[in-house]
Order: C-alpha cells, then structure tokens, then sequence
C-alpha cells in the first residue's frame, strides 16, 4: 500500500481531482500555499495498492501543466535604492510524494 501526497496548482486541481475520481481513487483535497510565490496550491491525498502508484502519477503528470508567469522582483542599486521589474519564472507541474504505509482501515 502506498500513501501519494501530490502538491498541484490551483489553475489545474479542478482537472486532476476530476480524472482520478473517474479512474475510482478515493481522492483527498487540501487548500495550500506555495512558498516562493505565495500562491494557492492543492494538495491530493491518495492511498492506493502499489501497482496503482504508476497510473496516479500519470494522471497527475498529465493534467499538471508546466507554464511561465511574469512576478515582480526588485534589486538594489545601492543605499536606500531599490527598482521593481518583472521576473519570468516557471509555475504549475506537480510535486509528488510516494510513501509506504504499514497499516490502512477505512472505517
């Protein structure tokens, strides 16, 4: 048994969470906050048979899109003397988690 902790953008959890609950994964959703950009995140929880794991990250890495966003950044010229421009940076995808689990009852 296999515990899978999927950290996933807001823009695609809709998407994600719909597949694997069509694919009959009992699914668990928490709200999170990333902590580069301070953006929202959901987080699945999936608990499945270890010859499942495979086909979660697949669904997962299929409905994760990997795309650039613009964020302001700024840098400093000296004492007191900061200016703020616009950063290019690399959002969404997925971070995935697989964990053994010793015991599992739902009740």
């Amino acid at each position: 048994m296999k515990l899978i902790f999927a950290i996933v953008s807001n823009d695609d959890s809709s998407k994600v969470s719909k597949e694997l609950t069509k694919s009959k994964f009992s699914v668990t959703k928490l709200a999170t906050t990333g902590g580069f950009l301070m953006a929202g995140n959901t987080t699945f929880i999936i608990g499945t048979d270890d010859d499942k794991v495979e086909e979660v990250i697949d669904i997962i890495g299929k409905y994760s899109k990997k795309r650039t966003q613009m964020v302001p950044s700024s840098a400093s010229y000296g004492v007191g003397m900061y200016t703020s421009f616009p950063v290019e940076v690399q959002v969404g995808g997925a971070t995935v988690f697989v964990m053994n689990v010793e015991r599992f009852e739902k009740l």
